[in-house]
């Protein structure tokens, strides 16, 4: 089991909680990005950088996947992917992407790029919050709950 991280643009804070978690429950932890990243001297986290490109890091991601790692990403063409390989996916605010959910995400993300492309829509989603980076922290308190056994 590994912790895969779509590094590119996910928060400083929800890498800090995932360095944590590497360290306290000896969960590998490995940050994909198109840059350089600097990460903490650990055996249990890496950072591998991809080269520039559209879509380069989660095809890596999804590659070296395996049944039952969890990606933390807020791509939902990439959690797709990763549902479909039998691992699971949160993203950096909390929310679980599953089987149930993840058609709905799809489209959504699809409508939005299109009011977007239209103009009716500028900006992106809100910023990064206290509140999203607790949730995020509880998100993976009971996926860690759900896969791992303690002592």
């Amino acid at each position: 089991m590994q912790i895969w991280v779509d590094a590119d643009a996910c928060p400083r804070a929800i890498k800090d909680i995932l360095y944590r978690v590497a360290t306290r429950r000896g969960i590998a932890v490995t940050l994909v990005a198109n840059q350089h990243l600097q990460v903490p001297s650990s055996p249990l986290i890496r950072s591998v950088q991809v080269p520039s490109g559209f879509d380069v890091a989660d095809n890596y991601i999804v590659r070296q996947l395996q049944a039952g790692d969890l990606v933390i990403t807020a791509d939902i063409p990439l959690a797709a992917e990763v549902i479909q390989g039998k691992a699971e996916a949160i993203n950096p605010r909390g929310e679980l992407y599953t089987r149930e959910n993840i058609r709905q995400r799809l489209a959504m993300r699809d409508f939005m790029e299109q009011l977007r492309n239209s103009g009716e829509v500028s900006g992106g989603p809100q910023a990064f919050s206290q509140s999203d980076r607790q949730q995020f922290a509880n998100a993976l308190d009971r996926w860690l709950a759900r896969n791992t056994r303690t002592g």
